[in-house]
């Protein structure tokens, strides 16, 4: 069992940049892929990005070049640096955690622990 608290959300213009932060308590931090996910109002959840706990990191096509994600075992805190945001990237961020395994998982149902998320507002 993981326990996931995001923070760092809030109204940030277009361009501007937030950085959200994820830290779990519980079961070893080391045993889990963390991902990020969004949902914006009246759509689904959507995969943002994922560290694995080999160290590799992957996001969605839409926010290449402009997200990185990163992970403290110390603090047991995984991040997420956004730039450049966009107004249509407003939307509550999740965290999410999962067992480890061999494969990136990227759907909502892969992940077994979620935060209760963040809200982030891109204003025009």
């Amino acid at each position: 069992q993981v326990h996931l608290v995001e923070s760092g959300g809030g109204l940030v213009q277009t361009g501007g940049s937030l950085k959200l932060s994820c830290t779990a308590s519980g079961r070893t931090f080391s045993s889990y892929d963390m991902g990020w996910f969004r949902q914006a109002p009246g759509k689904e959840r959507e995969f943002v990005a994922a560290f694995r706990w080999s160290g590799r990191s992957y996001f969605a096509d839409s926010v290449k070049g402009r997200f990185t994600i990163s992970r403290d075992y110390a603090l047991n805190t995984v991040y997420l640096q956004m730039n450049s945001l966009k107004p249509e990237e407003t939307a509550v961020y999740y965290c999410a955690a999962r067992i480890k395994d061999d494969l990136l998982r990227t759907r909502e149902y892969e992940y077994s622990y979620w935060g209760r998320g963040t809200q982030v507002t891109v204003s025009s």
